[in-house]
């Protein structure tokens, strides 16, 4: 026997080994396509799932902001970003409501300067005031006595 009947009965070998029936293997390669088409839509579902979950809870606490007209409130001065100040406070104020418009624009007062101008509701804060500091009382502590 030559060499090359030993290769040739090696690959007569592997190809009566290998599944050669065409109909029985496509429909093997449709199931898998189709069971991959599945996981992918699964993957979707399940993305879509987490995203609303996600979505709500962010939606949870987000606390909503109502303006009155004659409330104070502060906005916040977008310049002074540029400042290298890192203590210094970015609200100004503080301003007074004069007008409410619908879609998140506000109308507000200077209270200083009596200007009138429209900015987004985004940039403005109730101004809480009356806050009062609490005095706190002061105790001396004298040395301590020892009595033997």
């Amino acid at each position: 026997m030559s060499p090359s009947c030993r290769v040739g009965d090696k690959a007569y070998w592997a190809v009566k080994s290998c599944n050669m029936d065409f109909e029985k293997v496509g429909e093997q390669r449709k199931l898998q396509l189709q069971e991959l088409e599945e996981i992918r839509l699964e993957a979707y579902e399940n993305s879509r799932i987490y995203k609303d979950k996600t979505k709500a809870i962010h939606d949870k606490m987000i606390v909503r902001k109502h303006f009155v007209v004659g409330r104070k409130i502060l906005l916040y001065n977008l310049r002074l970003k540029l400042m290298p100040s890192k203590l210094c406070s970015r609200w100004i104020g503080p301003f007074e409501v004069t007008n409410v418009f619908p879609y998140g624009a506000v109308e507000v007062r200077s209270l200083g300067t009596n200007k009138v101008f429209k900015v987004n509701r985004h940039r403005l804060k109730p101004f809480y005031e009356g806050f009062q500091e609490h005095t706190t009382e002061e105790v001396r502590l004298g040395v301590p006595v020892y009595a033997d």
